[in-house]
């Protein structure tokens, strides 16, 4: 691939990447913004009209050299366009979760210390605003639907800056040691930190990835609808769209997903475990589990219903389909592969980049999650089983936080909180969490992440969170899927009762599930119980539901209902 080769005599960085293909293809289309029934289209050169207008005018504002500049909005065209004239700037990229409540902006903006906000496709921004500290410099996106109101009349317009100042002339490029981004983690526990990536480190993981990331595919597509915050969908989307100059379409809304996906047909995919789930739901919804394994027994029907499959998804063209963030069960990987969908599982954080292991698509080890880049060093604590990786793409940090920091890298090693196993072959497997693990009242240590696993092959559970530190047995609290609110109250009894049956006897007796408890209310984004990346907060579910525990324990039966 030409910029690949182009650019292998050195570690090249975003800015390399997006220099060459504004000047190699600049009419060829780079973001594609769906706008109901049609798309808003930016080419190369238009992004980069954009950007340099953009970076010009940050450059006008007077800021000290290298100010964290902020930016909140849910994934669209411009968050693309303003990240990278933040890039060219000479500024640091401060992104936000578009999902923030006001107290949460109030604190990530007071905490970064940003000078400016780009303030762009949101649900609410009057209640967020509040959160806006005094004296920040806001920039509004322009609005898609051109019927719909102004963000903020305090913000400046975008079409304002764009017809007030001239791009920028020149293609400067950052000193490797320069902070790049700052990306605040979703917070499972406590404040979210901000963690430093710097140039170096992203040029050194992008080279990392080129071997084994599909990087040389001809009109690559993407599809961005994850927080382009989090650092999976910005590696993936961005970074990946930056290296092949491929295009990236946005999803406009939740209702229109499925169509945006489809119109999309994206050859590298990223999908977090609670996605493949809704996908295998959606399925079986239309085609039964015991008629699909009918039909899949017969081979030329088996290759037309796998086609269709693939195609409704809008996956029939896709050769790099991830998942990550969360554990994927391997039931759900084995299950999707039966259907040609080989999902390629990929492990790491936000500390380290969000690069310690890929599955190879041709080596498979289920019950992993893949093998080590190259480069990747990782070892396992010989005390506490928990997993240290070593690599060039390791933080700088956590922002304004040295304690924090030092409590995580150790003489070059990051501590990730996670506990695992490596094989001989550099295929990591993770068991668990670190600070999920507690003590029964007899001292015998659970790990809840081993149990909930457990549950994985019973599509009646979308969410499940194992609790009860202070009880004899552990309790498995559970959501039911769309599937178990819709079947009959005593079927999905029996399906529960029978998933605990199988799954106790192959558990310590400690850690055998005494009680399931089907609870009322889902977990979201937006009752706080679950992350923007769709991670459980784990010690806000058990807080939750602590006063219940003992008198759910004490009932006869083993499957609870919730009242």
């Amino acid at each position: 691939m030409e910029a690949l080769h182009a650019l292998q005599t050195d570690l090249a960085t975003q800015a390399h990447h997006f220099y060459h293909w504004e000047r190699q293809q600049p009419n060829k289309t780079y973001l594609r913004q769906p706008v109901g029934s049609r798309f808003m289209d930016f080419s190369w050169g238009e992004v980069g009209r954009q950007a340099r207008i953009m970076a010009t005018y940050l450059n006008a504002l007077g800021l000290p050299p290298h100010s964290n500049i902020g930016l909140v909005s849910k994934n669209c065209a411009h968050w693309i366009i303003a990240d990278l004239a933040i890039l060219l700037s000479g500024h640091v990229s401060v992104p936000f979760y578009p999902t923030l409540t006001a107290a949460q902006l109030r604190q990530v903006m007071a905490h970064s210390g940003c000078r400016v906000l780009f303030v762009g496709k949101l649900d609410n921004w009057p209640a967020m605003k509040p959160g806006m500290p005094a004296g920040v410099h806001g920039i509004a996106f322009p609005n898609y639907l051109p019927a719909s109101p102004s963000p903020d009349p305090d913000l400046t317009p975008w079409e304002t800056i764009l017809n007030g100042y001239e791009p920028m002339r020149d293609s400067p490029l950052r000193s490797p040691d320069d902070i790049y981004t700052i990306v605040y983690t979703s917070g499972t526990t406590g404040n979210p930190k901000g963690v430093m990536l710097d140039m170096k480190a992203v040029a050194a993981f992008m080279k990392a990835v080129e071997p084994v990331g599909r990087l040389d595919v001809n009109d690559a597509r993407y599809f961005s609808y994850l927080p382009l915050c989090h650092i999976a969908e910005r590696n993936v989307v961005e970074v990946g769209s930056l290296i092949t100059g491929g295009t990236v379409h946005f999803a406009e809304s939740l209702e229109t997903f499925a169509g945006n996906l489809v119109a999309a047909r994206p050859t590298h995919f990223l999908a977090v475990p609670r996605i493949w789930t809704k996908f295998q739901l959606g399925i079986l919804a239309k085609l039964p589990q015991k008629r699909l394994d009918r039909l899949l027994r017969i081979p030329l029907v088996s290759d037309l219903v796998k086609r269709k499959i693939r195609k409704s998804l809008g996956l029939n063209e896709a050769v790099f389909i991830l998942t990550g963030a969360a554990p994927m069960p391997v039931s759900l990987i084995q299950w999707f592969r039966r259907l040609g969908i080989v999902i390629q599982e990929a492990y790491g954080m936000t500390e380290n980049l969000g690069g310690v292991s890929l599955m190879p698509v041709d080596d498979s080890r289920d019950g992993t999650v893949g093998k080590l880049y190259e480069g990747m060093e990782v070892k396992i604590d010989p005390d506490t089983g928990e997993v240290l990786t070593r690599a060039d793409w390791l933080m700088r940090g956590y922002y304004r936080e040295p304690a924090m920091t030092a409590a995580v890298l150790r003489n070059g090693w990051l501590h990730t909180g996670d506990i695992g196993q490596l094989d001989e072959n550099g295929y990591l497997t993770i068991t668990g969490r670190v600070d999920d693990m507690y003590k029964t009242p007899k001292g015998e240590y659970v790990a809840p992440s081993q149990i909930e696993f457990g549950f994985a092959d019973n599509s009646y559970v979308e969410q499940i969170c194992v609790a009860g530190q202070h009880l004899p047995q552990p309790v498995a609290l559970v959501v039911l899927s769309e599937m178990g609110r819709h079947t009959d109250r005593m079927q999905v009894t029996r399906s529960l009762e029978s998933t605990v049956n199988v799954l106790n006897p192959h558990l310590h007796t400690y850690e055998r599930v005494k009680k399931v408890v089907v609870v009322k209310d889902q977990w979201t984004v937006e009752n706080n119980m679950m992350t923007p990346t769709m991670k459980i907060k784990r010690n806000i579910v058990e807080k939750q539901y602590e006063p219940h525990l003992e008198p759910w324990y004490s009932r006869e039966e083993t499957i609870v209902w919730e009242e």
